[in-house]
């Protein structure tokens, strides 16, 4: 595939995008507007909004970093929140509508802080993955993609209650990921404290695009329960952040920030934990330094996890991440100060 910009060829390019990872750091105006066009496209298959709406008159949902302002009868960005004879309306994600599917997942899991997190020493018991079919980004490489082909409409939604009320004494450990948790976080959080007095550890998997009154309050009870906080740093250079995922990293980066300051108020287990995909040709070892760079100013032992990228959804065209690029990665994220890098999902690992 040959870059737009340019010109340069490389197998490592997406036709989905048509423009290589580093001219996407740097893009023209006209190139942001055929990459917000892409977005839309893509979201417009599933009926959801080309973008986050911001009408003049309309409604503001404050719940994550989009702060869409929404007209009437018009839905947010996550699909979850509409307005009524100007009202918002939360079709789901309230504490008695949560649109979600779960699962026991027996331990060890395939957890991304499985490496140092205690749940994956308790063979025999299970965690209680929660999938959120909801997400406040727009990855092109999403590999749980087919969330977006559940209405929030569904009847089958779960309230807060009904999800607690799924924990057996085998369970150990709950995890709100997606999709992502974001988008319902009051449902989120209102299931944590009924699976907290059950004894279950809480933790989260998240683009970490929420309302800071929300990260505080999840991390208190991650904090409080053993659990933990996973971040998924996707990319360092917002113009690149918003070329994969249709959405800026600041709140990310800002949230991320919050937490790590608290880091050494539990760092055994630890209560906080960033990944970040190895996508060839976009995310390789200079993002990770940049991330790894960002982690380290913070603490140098906050756990670093370098999740091997299956290719899928808009960007299946790409080859499988390779050793090779896991090794650069690893290496780089070592370079820039971390002392507790893992390099994760490794039977996705293009073969040598």
């Amino acid at each position: 595939m040959r870059c737009s910009v340019c010109q340069r060829r490389s197998p490592h390019i997406s036709r989905a995008i048509g423009v290589c990872g580093s001219c996407l750091t740097k893009p023209s105006r006209a190139l942001l507007r055929r990459l917000a066009r892409i977005h839309a496209n893509c979201r417009t298959d599933f009926s959801l909004p080309a973008g986050p709406p911001h009408r003049s008159r309309g409604v503001t949902c404050p719940l994550c970093a989009n702060e869409c302002s929404i007209g009437e009868n018009e839905r947010g960005f996550c699909g979850l929140r509409t307005v009524r004879s100007g009202r918002l309306v939360h079709l789901a994600g309230t504490p008695d509508r949560g649109l979600l599917q779960w699962y026991r997942d027996p331990i060890p899991t395939n957890c991304v802080a499985n490496w140092v997190c205690e749940g994956s020493q308790q063979p025999g018991y299970h965690n209680l993955a929660v999938f959120y079919a909801s997400c406040t980004a727009d990855c092109l490489f999403c590999q749980n993609w087919y969330f977006r082909e559940i209405p929030p409409e569904d009847e089958g939604t779960t309230s807060a209650i009904e999800l607690a009320e799924a924990a057996n004494p085998a369970t150990f450990c709950v995890c709100f990921f997606g999709g992502d948790p974001t988008s319902q976080m009051p449902h989120a959080l209102a299931a944590s404290r009924h699976l907290s007095r059950r004894g279950v550890r809480i933790c989260w998997e998240t683009n970490g695009m929420m309302h800071p009154k929300f990260l505080d309050a999840a991390f208190r009870i991650s904090l409080q329960t053993g659990g933990c906080m996973k971040f998924d740093l996707k990319a360092f250079d917002e113009k690149l952040h918003l070329a994969l995922t249709g959405v800026s990293n600041r709140r990310t980066l800002q949230n991320f920030a919050s937490a790590a300051r608290r880091f050494r108020q539990r760092s055994d287990p630890p209560v906080l934990v960033a990944s970040t995909p190895l996508i060839p040709g976009y995310v390789e070892a200079e993002q990770v330094r940049k991330i790894a760079g960002f982690i380290a100013c913070f603490d140098q032992s906050i756990p670093y996890a370098l999740l091997a990228f299956g290719p899928h959804f808009q960007m299946s065209d790409l080859p499988p991440t390779s050793p090779q690029l896991a090794r650069e990665a690893e290496q780089a994220a070592h370079d820039a100060g971390l002392i507790n890098v893992h390099v994760g999902n490794r039977h996705l690992l293009e073969v040598e």
